[in-house]
């Protein structure tokens, strides 16, 4: 596999090695081994399945501590996937990375702790599949808003399907400070 760094410190693409023939194709999604060797030893706790349709944007969520690490990919279809960095007093804080992941590049996201994670649905439709490393908690479910004009994210749609929860989130700046970079 290849994993490429991003500009946000921690957050990584990873295209993993594809065999394919006239049959088909095949690659390891998840080997604990390989991701060891590239640094991510995140003990996953849940996989998660999602589908959307074309112009849904979910996000951008996160959970506060012990936080949630993510890999992300799509099975189905295509979206643009974002994270951002939400650590206060980081050098990248505020700052995004945003990535096609599509069922025909097979790549991953991978996005530590400490950053938000939403994606928009560019097909018809699309699966969305996601490992985590805390379980689910309401109460500890935070998120910012998609459209918040400082972080400027170019999302790939004029007006999105959101969930009412969505809608309400706060900008960046209102947010509560679940993360703090210590450097």
């Amino acid at each position: 596999m290849q994993v490429i760094e991003t500009a946000l410190e921690g957050v990584r693409i990873i295209e993993p090695r594809v065999f394919e023939d006239r049959r088909g194709f095949f690659f390891e999604s998840y080997n604990e081994r390989v991701y060891a060797e590239q640094g991510i030893t995140d003990a996953w706790v849940q996989d998660n399945h999602s589908r959307s349709a074309r112009g849904t944007l979910r996000g951008l969520h996160y959970q506060t501590a012990p936080g949630q690490a993510k890999l992300v990919r799509v099975v189905a279809g295509v979206v643009y996937d974002v994270a951002v960095d939400i650590r206060w007093g980081s050098p990248t804080f505020g700052q995004h990375v945003g990535v096609m992941l599509s069922a025909e590049n097979k790549r991953q996201l991978y996005i530590p702790v400490g950053f938000a994670h939403g994606f928009c649905v560019v097909s018809e439709s699309a699966d969305f599949l996601y490992k985590v490393t805390s379980y689910y908690a309401p109460q500890d479910e935070r998120g910012i808003r998609w459209d918040d004009p400082e972080l400027a994210i170019p999302w790939p749609v004029e007006e999105p399907i959101l969930s009412e929860r969505d809608l309400a989130l706060p900008l960046l700046r209102d947010a509560d400070r679940d993360y703090v970079w210590r450097g």
